[in-house]
């Protein structure tokens, strides 16, 4: 499973002055100098001026930074004297850059905030008196921009780092697509190899032990994809590194993008700790939010929760988690592993198609409405849908969503399958109830490992009956599907089901839209011998070209066999 990033990394030595907006910066990094109207005298390094080109804020703490008046780009970071904005002569930005945009600033009692306004999206940038956090919150509201997402660009050398994410062009040999490389050692690296689940993480970022830099995520709920889905979070290359919040990436997404106001989400300056567990996204007090006037916000009082007494049915190896969805938004709760209770977020109102996840596979929906200001109170859910429940003559894994099990599967969310750490893609036959489910590769390529092969015996009550051969899989690329031999017989090519057209497998995803393959396999496929091996083939077959690794593929959930 993956696991929280907590990287505490060496810094270097030495902090420098910088020069801002013709502002000596050093030590608390306050604002000298007059301030416009809106400072407040008392505190002279709380509030903001202008330098012609941008609006500089002070936090009141060690942050200062500066917010472009033409494009509303993050221009400067500075944080105990130190600039830590920029890279390759880029700004910190929504998506690549708004370009020409209105931009203006106002201070409303202990916050100052800058509202960017581009067509018809909104940006938001707030500073708190006395933290160094950039609040942000940012509202697409139609498809005139065709990605979510806002990158912190940092500069190269403050934060040494040796993560999957981190990749030097001097050394490494390109794999794939200009942003996959490998190492000397064999090891590949790539920013999308930051990815993780985003029901797994609250931040990403670095520590040096002294200073730590944070981007806090959001709720989500204006994001599309669910409780389960990667997108790259940070990557660290020779001439730079980057922060990402992503609302909507098209790299093997599952559903259609959402519009509205999506935040707050928080970057963070910190003394080399964690960020604050009170900047959470389910924490956070937004109540000052309330009076801002922020185009699409809404406050907790104009939201409702969900919450139910418990799930019948679990398996008690698995997690389970409750989401919401509409095309509005989207939420999500873990259930109590002993009682499978659970209390939603605030959500906004309306109706959505609850589901039960178990582990990342659904195994129980129904419909809920959301009032506000109302809790909406739901009896024991049974969970009836779960595979793993039907008698299987055998089965290879289990039934969860994922590949978890399979030979390779713990690596692939953070490594190209070209990686030398992974295990060979091909092998032996796999023989029920003698090898085990780690040496069945979780994912088949049609140029890889392709004629991959199954044997098993059956009793000779089994030999005079067909049964239903299952092959789960969590997503496939390039419109790959299992076609079945069964010793001389061999099955129809199905059609191919609905999967992201992106890459997948190869950017640390298994996660598309599960399906089940169902195959009849009649009595007479069977070898007439309880004492002979029946040999399954199953090939990867497509409609579509491609190589190697980007050749057609699958990534597996179960295979089984049923009476």
């Amino acid at each position: 499973m993956p696991q929280h990033a907590r990287r505490r990394l060496t810094r270097r030595d030495a902090l420098r002055k910088t020069a801002v907006g013709g502002l000596a910066l050093a030590g608390t990094a306050a604002i000298a100098g007059p301030l416009v109207a809106g400072a407040d005298a008392a505190t002279p390094d709380f509030g903001y001026r202008d330098d012609g080109r941008a609006y500089v804020v002070g936090t009141g703490a060690d942050l200062v930074f500066k917010v472009d008046r033409r494009t509303g780009d993050l221009t400067s970071l500075v944080y105990k004297g130190t600039e830590y904005q920029g890279y390759g002569g880029k700004n910190s930005h929504v998506e690549t850059g708004l370009g020409t945009s209105s931009v203006s600033i106002r201070k409303t009692g202990d916050t100052i905030l800058v509202t960017v306004v581009h067509g018809t999206m909104h940006h938001y940038y707030a500073a708190r008196r006395g933290e160094n956090n950039v609040y942000m919150w940012t509202n697409m509201a139609d498809a005139s921009i065709t990605a979510t997402r806002y990158i912190v660009r940092v500069r190269p050398g403050l934060f040494p780092n040796d993560a999957p994410d981190s990749w030097d062009a001097r050394t490494d040999t390109l794999v794939e697509a200009q942003d996959i490389r490998r190492k000397p050692n064999g090891g590949t690296r790539s920013k999308h190899y930051s990815n993780q689940r985003v029901i797994d993480y609250d931040h990403v970022g670095w520590s040096t032990g002294e200073v730590g830099m944070w981007i806090v995520r959001s709720n989500h709920e204006k994001a599309s994809g669910g409780p389960f889905y990667r997108s790259l979070m940070r990557h660290h290359y020779e001439d730079g590194a980057g922060l990402y919040e992503i609302l909507y990436y098209g790299e093997n997404q599952t559903e259609p993008m959402r519009f509205g106001l999506q935040g707050p989400y928080v970057l963070a300056f910190t003394d080399g700790s964690a960020p604050s567990p009170a900047l959470r996204h389910d924490r956070v007090d937004t109540s000052w939010v309330d009076g801002l006037g922020l185009a699409g916000w809404v406050g907790r009082g104009g939201r409702g929760r969900v919450a139910g007494v418990g799930l019948s049915g679990r398996g008690t190896a698995y997690a389970y988690t409750v989401g919401f969805a509409n095309t509005e938004a989207q939420y999500w709760t873990e259930a109590d592993p002993a009682t499978g209770r659970f209390v939603s977020p605030y959500m906004l109102p309306g109706t959505y198609t609850l589901t039960v996840y178990k582990e990342e596979l659904a195994v129980h929906t129904t419909r809920v409405t959301v009032t506000a200001g109302r809790t909406t109170a739901l009896h024991t859910l049974a969970i009836g849908s779960d595979p793993s429940r039907s008698r299987a003559i055998w089965r290879i894994g289990d039934w969860s969503g994922t590949p978890r099990g399979f030979k390779n599967a713990t690596l692939m969310t953070t490594m190209h399958p070209s990686d030398a750490r992974a295990r060979p893609w091909t092998g032996s036959a796999h023989t029920v109830g003698v090898s085990h489910a780690d040496d069945f590769p979780c994912y088949q390529w049609a140029d890889i490992n392709n004629r991959m092969r199954i044997r098993f015996k059956l009793t000779s009550q089994q030999l005079a009956l067909g049964h239903t051969l299952n092959i789960g899989v969590t997503t496939a690329f390039a419109n790959g599907r299992p076609r079945v031999r069964v010793n001389d017989w061999v099955s129809a090519v199905p059609a191919p089901t609905k999967e992201p057209s992106t890459r997948s497998l190869t950017v640390g995803s298994y996660r598309g839209n599960n399906h089940t393959y169902s195959y009849a396999v009649p009595a007479s496929a069977w070898v007439r011998s309880p004492d002979a091996y029946q040999e399954l083939t199953l090939d990867i077959v497509s409609g579509s070209g491609g190589s190697a690794y980007l050749s057609p593929g699958v990534s597996y959930d179960a295979i089984e066999l049923l009476p």
